[in-house]
């Protein structure tokens, strides 16, 4: 393939650029196999195809993962029209030779050999997973749409209500995008203060109320995902206790409406109740309100127009409310103000008051930041070392690029589109550094561990700046630049400083850490000449999407999810592996080939390393994951975090995950130590914490009969038979009475048949699901075989209904059963459905469940209590055929069969099944709305695998 690098509008001395991995004279595309492949996207619903394009060209290195992700979210064009991309080639053509173009135009090359070069080398590092733009640039770069190239955007709300209702629109261009943003709302007045009218002010929590609605209704408006944003408020504005417990009050009204038979759904018509649903809120703490929790001080909430002390609270109490409402719903996280501003390149254009929903960016009001991030795992070569003169380099190809794009790049608001180009931010990362760390035999929390990755972001950040300053001598430093030089400078120094305190630990980190120093130095120098070009240029963000374009193991920061994954297959299925990096880990401990395939394959039996055969106990910590068996501790994700952070613009988007079982206390030591630790920005998730909270009942305990009186005589003693009661099975016969429900929980059909005895109560329940012999048809299959011998053992239904009722994961939602409106789970639906059908009221009225009927009777001042015993109506149910899946696997011949081989389940099932209890997933972790697939977390976001559709701003 040939083509034309344009030519240059004026002579200048512009950049020399470097190969890396091309060759001159030589295409990188004719270095690569391509191969032809179709992509077929079916839905997970009813097997229907929603997405198809056959005959896309990819490398053969190309997973069919990320084949699949780039063919249905990046290509543009309408499928089934010429004017449909086909090829990668197209994609990533259309991408660079905007940036080529853009890069000759704005004199950033000396010559037309080095813009060639500069777009041989971007091609290559794409097409090769090397790195990636955030998705934005592969929307919409090279099209007639506008040229929008930033993820991330921070807004401003002043106290006006004309900046409010800006507010609002502003939010809702960028919503309608499909990005995100952020904005703080301190500045508006609380409701403790008066109005200059001399009427109270509505304060900033009930002007979120408008902000949560038009975000929701822009969402169903035409989008599937969660409108992506970002609230903060500072910790002295006198509403912040009202916007701490905002959350976890609404998640309450949640649970009691829907267990009282609302429409709690989103789209669902009792659903405008219930209010900040869709935005992560996030409290703006102070250095001094953090001495004051420490001490056990006081402290002053302040007005917003005068700044004079209101109110004084107990400085430990408002931080046990935040952690409290913390572990009830996740929100609000933290982030520590006086942190950021201590490491802000342009203090004299404004503070710094907010991020956008991930927490990553954080930089001026109005303003936007592009983001792109490399692929770390490419840079580990055959004998386990870093390949830092290949690092050093692709890292200024990339922040070249990154600048390049400003120039020509689109913003969804003017005034925005002012403050990125005065300044210039950019957001290179990484992804992939826990699957790094696992391949070198490093742990993730351990010294050796935070070594190597805070050596790889000091080295990614020196050359950043440097390159930065190489590219202002050449094109100028950004706008604001003159006017903030010293503050700027001073900041690179902290950074120079704290790369010089980073203690290495072992050969791999020592080398990087080496060539760090030398770019901090030759970065200040630079600096020191020409300035800056780019007044932010690093940070870490979740890399969900763009994680999976990469066939990345582990997203930024994070470490891996769990050791056994599933991997798509060309023509359909899927296939349970072994992380590919643990062999690899396993060789550089040391280990034998013969180990190495014993352990993997205990590995892929039981989804941990606990126990592996010939695997040393010292060696488990390489292989502990974000969950599972052996899940690293909370205070190790705040530790890396921390290691990272010296060395970084911006923020990290990261959630430190907590067990169940985790206490109030442990957030609050989390929130703490994160401050001690110097982090800019942190939130938490406690597994399980948006379900509804455990009740402590106390029970009566059984008092011991009253001993008999002693006999006067003695006898000899009595031998006596001591009987065991042991359970017995009491099977149903041929013929049974039975009931066919047909429902739908969340947009998901399925089929329900309970079989009870003649004479008295249920005794089978068989559940159908998706397609016979999926992967959730045979899970199904072996819940119900489960149940029914359960019941058939004596286990009475009330006990299934008290355990299974307001369990929640997805789907969940709306039913199409006018008794229970609304389900947190199947299961939820299930049991409830079962208790109306075959409990009495009492025992129902005690678990809270009641039938429409029942609730309008209540809501009337009337007796809800049915004139007729529900047992007695199923039992006077029609009888139905059961079907034979369930009766072969409980033992049982159907009516009308002549008996059979008894299925079994496919492997595949009892596999996936066995993974999900080893991963612990998050139960709260949504399925795509696009594909169905169960979502895995991403920073404080969620990305499907499946599809690459994500929950916040990509």
């Amino acid at each position: 393939m040939t083509e034309t690098v344009p030519a240059r509008k004026k002579a200048g001395k512009g950049l020399k650029m470097k190969r890396i991995f091309t060759k001159p004279g030589v295409h990188p595309y004719d270095e690569i196999t391509w191969e032809r492949r179709d992509v077929v996207m079916t839905n997970w619903r009813d097997g229907s195809i929603n997405f198809e394009q056959r005959g896309v060209e990819f490398p053969d290195f190309w997973s069919v993962n990320a084949a699949n992700i780039v063919t249905t979210k990046y290509f543009r064009g309408a499928v089934g029209t010429p004017q449909r991309e086909w090829s990668l080639k197209q994609l990533v053509d259309r991408v660079v030779g905007m940036y080529t173009k853009t890069g000759v135009e704005n004199g950033y090359f000396a010559t037309e050999e080095d813009a060639e070069i500069f777009d041989h080398e971007l091609k290559h590092a794409l097409v090769h997973q090397v790195f990636a733009f955030n998705s934005p640039v592969w929307f919409n770069v090279g099209t007639k749409s506008p040229q929008q190239v930033s993820a991330c955007f921070i807004l401003a709300v002043d106290d006006t209500m004309e900046s409010i209702l800006d507010w609002y629109k502003e939010e809702g261009v960028i919503f309608k995008g499909g990005s995100g943003s952020g904005v703080n709302l301190s500045r508006i007045r609380s409701s403790k203060e008066l109005l200059s009218s001399g009427g109270t002010a509505s304060g900033p929590v009930s002007f979120m109320r408008g902000a949560d609605a038009s975000a929701g209704t822009i969402k169903s408006g035409g989008a599937t995902r969660r409108a992506a944003k970002m609230v903060v408020l500072d910790v002295d504005h006198p509403d912040i206790e009202e916007f701490i417990e905002t959350k976890a009050r609404e998640e309450d009204k949640v649970r009691a409406l829907r267990d009282a038979g609302f429409d709690m759904d989103l789209g669902g018509k009792d659903i405008v109740s219930v209010q900040y649903q869709n935005a992560n809120n996030s409290v703006r703490v102070s250095d001094e309100f953090m001495r004051s929790v420490e001490k056990g001080e006081k402290f002053g909430l302040r007005a917003r127009l005068t700044g004079e002390v209101i109110e004084t609270i107990d400085a430990k109490d408002l931080f046990t409310k935040m952690a409290k409402a913390a572990w009830e719903c996740a929100d609000p996280g933290v982030q520590y103000d006086d942190t950021i501003n201590d490491w802000h390149t342009t203090p004299e254009s404004g503070r710094i008051t907010a991020s956008n929903p991930c927490s990553e960016y954080v930089h001026l009001d109005n303003s936007s930041c592009n983001l792109a991030s490399i692929n770390l795992l490419k840079f580990l070569k055959d004998d386990n070392s870093f390949d830092v003169a290949n690092f050093v380099k692709l890292t200024e190809l990339i922040i070249t690029s990154m600048d390049i794009s400003i120039t020509f790049a689109d913003f969804p608001t003017e005034k925005i589109g002012e403050t990125t180009r005065a300044y210039r931010q950019l957001g290179i990362g990484y992804a992939n550094l826990g699957a790094l760390l696992m391949a070198t035999g490093h742990a993730y929390d351990s010294d050796g561990g935070r070594a190597v990755a805070g050596a790889i972001t000091s080295l990614m950040t020196g050359v950043s700046y440097r390159r930065s300053a190489e590219i202002a001598g050449v094109v100028g430093a950004y706008d604001g630049y003159a006017r903030n030089a010293d503050a700027h400078k001073r900041v690179m120094r902290k950074h120079a400083a704290a790369n010089e305190n980073l203690r290495t630990i072992g050969t791999m980190d020592g080398k990087i850490h080496a060539e760090a120093s030398k770019q901090w130095s030759e970065c200040l120098k630079a600096g020191e000449k020409n300035g800056y070009r780019n007044a932010q240029a690093s940070l870490l963000a979740p890399t969900g999407t763009i994680g999976l374009m990469m066939d990345c193991d582990t997203t930024g920061i994070e470490p891996d999810l769990a050791l056994v994954k599933f991997k798509k297959l060309v023509g359909g299925g899927s296939m349970q592996i072994v992380n590919q990096t643990i062999p690899r880990a396993l060789k550089q401990l040391g280990y034998q080939q013969e180990q190495i395939e014993a352990i993997v394959e205990y590995i892929a039996e039981h989804g941990h390393v606990v126990d592996a055969p010939g695997l040393r106990p010292e060696h488990y910590e390489v292989f502990d994951c974000a969950m599972g068996e052996r899940s690293i501790a909370p205070m190790g994700h705040v530790r890396m975090m921390a290691a990272a952070q010296p060395f970084l613009s911006g923020a990290i988007s990261k959630t430190v995950n907590l067990p169940e079982s985790a206490t109030i206390e442990d957030i609050e030591q989390v929130y703490m130590e994160g401050w001690r630790l110097g982090l800019k920005a942190l939130a938490v998730y406690r597994d399980n914490c948006k379900v509804g909270q455990p009740l402590s009942a106390g029970g009566k305990k059984t008092e011991a009969a009253p001993a008999t009186a002693a006999t006067e005589t003695v006898a000899e003693p009595e031998i006596k038979v001591v009987e065991i009661n042991r359970p017995t099975r009491r099977r149903l016969p041929n013929s049974r009475p039975s009931t066919t429900t047909r429902f739908t929980v969340g947009g998901a059909k399925g089929y329900m048949t309970a079989s009870s005895y003649p004479d008295d109560g249920l005794g089978e329940v068989f559940l159908k699901m998706s397609k016979q012999g999926s992967t959730l048809a045979g899970i199904m299959d072996a819940f119900s075989v489960a149940i029914s011998i359960g019941l058939q053992y004596g286990v009475p239904l009330e006990t299934y209904v008290s355990k299974y009722v307001n369990m929640r994961f997805e789907p969940a939602g709306m039913t199409d059963d006018p008794d229970v409106r609304m389900a947190a789970s199947v299961m939820d639906y299930i049991f409830r459905r079962l208790a109306l059908d075959h409990l009495p009221f009492d025992e129902r009225a005690a678990l809270g469940i009641f039938s429409a009927a029942e609730r309008a009777a209540q809501q009337r001042g009337e007796d809800p209590a049915p004139a007729v015993d529900t047992q007695a109506l199923a039992q006077s149910a029609p009888i139905e055929v059961k079907p034979k899946a369930i009766t072969e696997a409980t033992g049982e011949t159907p009516t009308g069969a002549t008996g059979g081989a008894t299925a079994a389940a496919p492997a595949s099932a009892a596999k996936e099944l066995t993974l999900e209890s080893h991963a612990r997933f998050v139960a709260d972790a949504p399925l795509c709305m696009t594909c169905g697939t169960k979502m895995r977390p991403a920073g404080s976001c969620y990305v499907c695998e499946g599809c690459g559709s994500t929950s916040g701003c990509s």
